[in-house]
């Protein structure tokens, strides 16, 4: 067992799908020499050279495009787009053509791409680098979006998504990149993509939380627990498609449910999972499904502004006293 980073998880990841197979390589702003402006493609140019790890143009458009055409004549592209808050610019590339185009083609065409991306949420750096927009995609057909939480989660996903033979968002938090978790290297991990994952079981709330959310539950959940609250944490890790199978078996035991999410309230993750729950388990409900979320105002600059918005583990332990009231 080796301690990993989530950041070298990723890392791990691609290198282990590079070398498996030689159609996949990966693209993106300064993801070469440089290593990725974050670290997560350290290592990778000097194994696997400039051709299948290459730099381009500061241009999201003409990134995801690239792959795109790449994708429909077999080759498995990887793009790194830096913050998911740019997305907007190749947004017509990913939910007009990658997400369409098998359907458009009657099945002629696979799209095999992987488009990393990063939300920053409380690193504080600002409204156009900080938002937490997987309801964007989400909402589209065609794509599959998943968020892993913690490094192992990371890696198996990753390497799930790279096999996949469709379009996969892949979003990582920037705040979890030095989160550690004992991997064995050694092992071949792969995990299904629309699995959710119990990371605590309990018998009073049911808690879905996402991302940097998961372990602000957990957190939450040591304190409840002092009070006699026992609380069920669920990670999705998918987006889309979303397991509300297991979401809704654990409403059918604890009759209570909160989502907690960094994305805002309005038509956002958690409004999709209260309408799945109020569909799949009202009469197990024993209350509203509540939605702890920041405020419905863009993120503000500096990590002090941004934890006083976000939910954290003493919001989650009084909104689930209140749940319980």
């Amino acid at each position: 067992m080796t301690s990993k980073t989530y950041c070298w998880a990723i890392i791990d990841a691609m290198r282990e799908e590079m070398e498996r197979d030689p159609n996949v390589f990966l693209v993106g702003e300064d993801v070469g020499p440089a290593g990725g402006a974050f670290g997560a493609s350290r290592g990778l140019h000097k194994v696997f050279g400039p051709l299948r790890v290459r730099d381009t143009p500061i241009s999201e458009e003409v990134i995801v495009g690239l792959a795109v055409g790449a994708a429909m004549t077999g080759k498995r592209p990887i793009v790194e787009v830096m913050f998911m808050d740019f997305f907007g610019l190749c947004l017509d590339q990913i939910a007009n053509q990658a997400a369409k185009m098998h359907y458009l083609y009657q099945g002629m065409f696979k799209m095999p791409l992987v488009i990393r991306t990063n939300v920053a949420v409380e690193m504080g750096i600002g409204p156009h680098h900080s938002q937490s927009l997987e309801a964007w995609v989400g909402h589209v057909p065609g794509l599959k979006v998943l968020m892993p939480s913690t490094p192992r989660d990371a890696k198996g996903l990753l390497k799930s998504a790279i096999r996949d033979n469709n379009p996969v968002i892949f979003i990582e938090h920037l705040a979890l990149h030095r989160m550690k978790e004992d991997i064995d290297d050694g092992e071949e991990i792969l995990i299904p993509i629309g699995k959710a994952d119990v990371k605590r079981v309990g018998r009073d709330i049911t808690v879905v939380a996402t991302g940097l959310m998961v372990h602000k539950a957990l957190q939450a959940a040591q304190v409840l627990s002092g009070e006699g609250i026992d609380i069920e944490v669920i990670d999705p890790r998918t987006i889309s498609p979303l397991d509300i199978d297991t979401i809704a078996a654990s409403v059918e035991k604890t009759n209570r449910a909160m989502v907690v999410s960094s994305a805002h309230k309005p038509f956002g993750f958690g409004s999709e999972v209260a309408a799945e729950l109020m569909e799949r388990a009202f009469f197990h409900l024993d209350a509203p499904v509540m939605r702890v979320t920041p405020p419905f105002t863009p993120q503000p600059f500096g990590k002090g502004f941004e934890k006083f918005l976000h939910p954290d583990a003493d919001r989650i332990v009084a909104a689930a006293r209140d749940l319980m009231r």
